[in-house]
């Protein structure tokens, strides 16, 4: 299907950016609200397939637009803010939001809530080509790992590795159960071959700032790190 498109109103750069740049590597088409008193006609004009929209927004807040976009669609909307009191939350569910996600919010998570609303709405289905942890994107069709703004190719090895953990995320991934997925190789893998790959592999990711992604749970196998 055709790429959907996403409407990010959000006057702070520092999280529309980053945000944007999240939802295009989702192959989301993304554009970012910059004239703030017109907002309801950049979206009729853009017409999005979900709305993200902070509260607090130069002019008028983000109540009064969501308003006017239920006026016009019924949009999925979610809002971002870090105004998340119960007051506010109910605030924005009574205006027309679908959901709610709290400044400072984990990317996964936002991603997770976004997909889960677009499958709801529209007959979306999320492939399962990538798999993400905090602000990591590990894209299996390409053998790549993308993190801010850099890429790394990887090995067949390498890939199946990371598949395993990304799939577990912080729980324990048995030693028994790497040298299961990478018993799918031609070549038979022991104990010492999968460590091997493991040094290598923590290697390669500190050439981009990921040296303390994979920790070692010590008699148990490894898991990703959650303070990354």
């Amino acid at each position: 299907m055709a790429r959907l498109r996403i409407l990010v109103i959000e006057d702070d750069e520092g999280i529309a950016l980053p945000l944007a740049k999240a939802l295009k590597k989702w192959d989301f088409e993304v554009i970012i609200t910059h004239d703030f008193k017109h907002v309801l006609e950049e979206f009729l004009n853009y017409k999005p397939h979900l709305v993200l929209i902070d509260i607090a927004l130069p002019y008028y807040d983000g109540y009064m637009w969501c308003e006017k976009i239920r006026k016009n669609s019924n949009v999925p909307i979610i809002f971002i803010s870090s105004k998340s009191d119960n007051l506010n939350q109910v605030m924005a569910l009574n205006m027309g939001g679908d959901d709610f996600v709290a400044k400072p919010f984990d990317m996964e998570v936002l991603i997770t809530k976004i997909q889960a609303l677009l499958r709801r709405s529209y007959d979306y289905k999320v492939e399962n080509d990538f798999l993400t942890f905090k602000d990591v994107i590990l894209a299996k069709d390409e053998s790549a790992l993308a993190y801010k703004d850099q890429k790394l190719e990887l090995t067949k090895n390498e890939l199946r590795i990371l598949t395993v953990l990304f799939e577990n995320k912080t729980a324990v991934t048995t030693r028994d159960l790497l040298m299961q997925k990478l018993w799918q190789t031609d070549v038979y893998i022991d104990d010492n071959t999968l460590s091997v790959n493991m040094t290598r592999l923590r290697q390669k990711l500190a050439l981009i700032g990921l040296e303390n992604l994979i920790i070692t749970r010590k008699g148990q196998g490894y898991s990703l790190n959650e303070d990354i």
